[in-house]
């Protein structure tokens, strides 16, 4: 099923292959990930690791905030596997591990432009 996605303005229409009706499963799953994202600290964590690497120091230091504060965040990004770490001595380096987070995250920025 192809779906259209209609614009006010006057570009074309999108075209969006989706599902004829949206499973429960994958609502579950989408509802997760948008709870995820739905978090300015965690948006902002994405926007520095969308960059680069970083470890928690670094994080908090450019976020303005403790590091037990950044360290809860980031739990959260990687039990959705939106980040991984590895060691490097007694620093801990985090890192995007999904290809799709720096799509969504573009995507809602965008959007939260557009809608302003």
């Amino acid at each position: 099923i192809v779906m259209k996605a209609n614009k006010s303005d006057n570009k074309q229409n999108q075209l969006v292959e989706t599902p004829a009706i949206l499973s429960a499963s994958d609502a579950e799953k989408m509802s997760r990930t948008f709870k995820a994202l739905a978090d300015p600290t965690r948006l902002r964590l994405l926007s520095v690791l969308l960059q680069d690497e970083a470890c928690v120091n670094d994080l908090a230091d450019q976020l303005s905030m403790s590091q037990s504060a950044i360290s809860h965040q980031l739990r959260v990004l990687r039990n959705m596997n939106f980040v991984s770490f590895r060691r490097e001595g007694q620093l801990v380096i985090y890192q995007i591990d999904d290809e799709h987070i720096g799509d969504l995250f573009l995507r809602s920025l965008e959007h939260s432009q557009h809608i302003e």
